[in-house]
Parts: structure tokens; C-alpha cells; sequence
């Protein structure tokens, strides 16, 4: 697939669909501003015990791994020189962008004094140890670098050619930063976690969890590449874009193995294997996870599934949900707090919230691909898988 990006043509911007995802965003909407009146008691199950719940661990943790699909890109396209996936970046920019922002915006959800979120900006205020520190900087700066990566495509559809070139001749070094600064936060989100010492279960308390978060962010946001351009080549009958997929997908696949090989070694070095095999929650969360993990990494190694569109596609959704359960098993499931006594299940509020702003992200995606040059026209099938 290559040739010049442009708008999605002959797609209707309002649909039913379309119409659920705003009735969605509406409902959300709604659990949020009470929440941001009457505080966090009157829409969450949160307390002392767990003062973060699925608001920070879905739209926050899983959203911005979700949202690493550019930085993947980037560094396959930039760092490595695969300029056959180039046409893969603006997709995976566009669902970037959106997935930071609104995993920024989930941040101020869970803040308990959410009208001081201004201080970040202060250094005055900043608290120099804060591993929260540094995620909250990085975030905020990497999604004002995707911001600028993404402009381009913005001056194009609005033919302002001469400020579009300027900022194509620095663009090598926003780039470059937009890849070192998700190498920076992601494996601060698992730094976050080693704070909490024995309150984490050993299944997932490993002095190594900065880099497997950022490594298991790298595959997710590969995964959500692959699914993206499936549901979209698919759902506005374009050309399959699996040929391209297919070889991408077998990049993703080793890199997955390595990083299941690494976590397993890890657990069998510290002994912690045995947790896997108690009959707890935990434990069979573990199993499954894995089992997404496992059956991604077939559908991307073997030839004979990577050449199968629909296996690609399964793979793809497998390995986002690897990348789910393993963030919400490590920031809910495996902790466990100091005092006895507090159990957390999100709310119906939550569910509808996190629900909303999901829906808000894709309603985005859909509505900027109609309006903005941002899909590729697909050519001729590659023939290498």
C-alpha cells in the first residue's frame, strides 16, 4: 500500500452508529460533570483503601498504551528505515493523538482536588521524587509533540503549503522526541507500581517492570495498528491492506515472544511461578492473560495463520487484550492494601464513563479520517508475508 493520503470519501459523517457513539459520550458526560460537583464518592467505589480504580487504569494506563501505535510506527519507520510502513504512521498518529489526549483528560477525572491540575505547570509545586511527576510532564509534553506531528496533515487539508514545508524541516526532531518520551513515561507507569512493595502480589512485583511496561506498550500499540486498519479497510470496503499487515505482524510476534520469555525467566528467578498455580483470582487471571499472549504470538509466527487476514486480525485483538488484563491485573487485581477490610469493584458510573470516553475516541477517529487526509489509497497487494 502507498500513494499520496487523503480524506475518506463517500462515507456519510453522521451515521447510527455514530449516533450511539455521541449518545455514549452524552451519558458519560453527564456521570462526569456530577462527579466534578459532588466530588468522587458520588459517582466511584474508591476509597482510602484504593484510591485509583478502572478511571485510572483503563482511560489512563491501558489508553496511552493503546495510544503508543505511533511511537511504534516511529520507530519502525524512523529508527529501523522501514519506509514500507509509512503508510501506517497518520492512522496510528491520529489514534495516538486522541488516546493521549484523553488519557490526560482521565488523570483530572481521578484527582480528588481536580480544579488544582494547574500546578503541574508550576514548578514551584513539583515535587522532585515523584515518579508521578515525571509521567505527568511526559505525558503532557508528548501530547502536545503529536499535536505538532500531526499539524501537518491539518495544513494540508486546508492548503497552507508554505507553513506545512517549515514544519516538515524540523519535523526530524520532533520525531525524534516523540520517540523518547514514551520510552520515558511508559516505564514510569511501572515504576509507579514498585513503590507499593509487598502490597503488590510477586506475580507481578518485579524490579523489572519499567521495561516491561514499555515494552508490552510498544506491542500494543503495534496490535492496535493492526486491528485499526482491519476494521477500517473493512468496514468502508477499501482495499485489505493485509499484505502490509501480515509483515508487520511477524515483527510484532517475535518481539512479544522475547517479551514473554523475559517475564517468565523472571518469574521463574525469583521464585514467584508458584503464585501462578494457587487457586485465586489472581491466578487465573494470570492464565488468561497469558493465553492471549500465546495465541497472538501464533497467529503473527506461523506462516500459515500470519497469511489468513482473519488470524491476523484475531492476533491483533488478542494482543490488546494481553495488554489489558496485564495492566489491570498489575494496578488492580495484584494489589492488595495495607489495611485489611477494602474491596473495589467499579460502579455502574464508572463503567458508563469509561464507556463514554471510549466512545468519544473512536467517534474522533471517525469524524477526522472523513475530514482530514489521513488514510492511503492502497495499490497493489505485497506478495512477501
Amino acid at each position: 500500500m502507498s500513494g499520496h493520503p487523503d480524506r475518506l470519501r463517500g462515507s456519510a459523517l453522521f451515521s447510527p452508529f455514530t449516533l450511539v457513539l455521541g449518545l455514549l459520550v452524552l451519558i458519560g458526560g453527564f456521570f462526569l460533570l456530577k462527579r466534578f460537583i459532588f466530588g468522587l464518592g458520588a459517582v466511584t467505589h474508591l476509597s482510602a483503601g484504593y484510591p485509583w480504580g478502572i478511571w485510572v487504569t483503563w482511560d489512563l494506563i491501558i489508553g496511552s498504551a493503546l495510544g503508543c501505535g505511533g511511537f511504534a510506527m516511529a520507530i519502525l519507520i524512523y529508527a529501523f528505515n522501514r519506509g514500507q510502513y509509512h503508510p501506517l504512521m497518520r492512522p496510528a498518529l491520529l489514534s495516538s493523538l486522541f488516546g493521549y489526549l484523553l488519557a490526560g483528560a482521565a488523570a483530572v477525572f481521578d484527582m480528588g482536588r481536580w480544579w488544582q491540575f494547574y500546578n503541574l505547570l508550576l514548578p514551584w509545586h513539583w515535587n522532585f521524587n515523584s515518579v508521578m511527576l515525571e509521567t505527568g510532564l511526559c505525558v503532557s509534553a508528548y501530547t502536545l509533540l503529536l499535536m505538532v506531528e500531526f499539524a501537518p496533515t491539518v495544513l494540508e487539508r486546508f492548503g497552507v503549503e508554505t507553513w506545512r514545508r517549515r514544519l516538515e524541516r524540523v519535523m526530524w526532531f520532533i520525531i525524534a522526541l516523540g520517540i523518547l518520551l514514551p520510552l520515558m513515561h511508559q516505564s514510569s507507569l511501572g515504576s509507579i507500581l514498585l513503590v507499593l512493595g509487598h502490597k503488590l502480589s510477586p506475580l507481578y512485583n518485579t524490579p523489572w517492570l519499567p521495561l516491561l511496561f514499555v515494552s508490552s506498550a510498544l506491542t500494543m500499540g503495534y496490535g492496535l495498528v493492526i486491528v485499526e486498519a482491519t476494521v477500517v479497510s473493512r468496514s468502508f470496503r477499501r482495499a485489505s491492506e493485509h499484505a502490509l499487515l501480515s509483515q508487520l505482524s511477524k515483527v510484532v510476534g517475535w518481539l512479544l515472544a522475547g517479551w514473554l520469555a523475559f517475564r517468565w525467566g523472571d518469574l521463574l528467578w525469583r521464585g514467584a511461578l508458584g503464585d501462578a498455580l494457587a487457586m485465586t483470582g489472581l491466578a487465573w487471571s494470570f492464565w488468561v492473560e497469558n493465553t492471549f499472549a500465546a495465541f497472538a504470538v501464533y497467529a503473527f509466527l506461523t506462516p500459515k495463520a500470519r497469511r489468513d487476514e482473519v488470524m491476523t486480525f484475531l492476533g491483533g485483538v488478542a494482543l490488546m487484550l494481553f495488554g489489558f488484563m496485564y495492566r489491570i491485573d498489575a494496578y488492580l487485581v495484584a494489589y492488595t492494601p495495607a489495611v485489611d477490610g477494602y474491596q473495589y469493584f467499579p460502579s455502574a458510573p464508572e463503567f458508563l464513563v469509561t464507556l463514554g470516553v471510549t466512545a468519544l475516541e473512536i467517534l474522533l477517529y471517525l469524524t477526522f479520517i472523513k475530514l482530514f487526509p489521513v488514510l492511503h489509497s492502497p495499490t497493489p497487494r505485497l506478495t512477501r508475508a
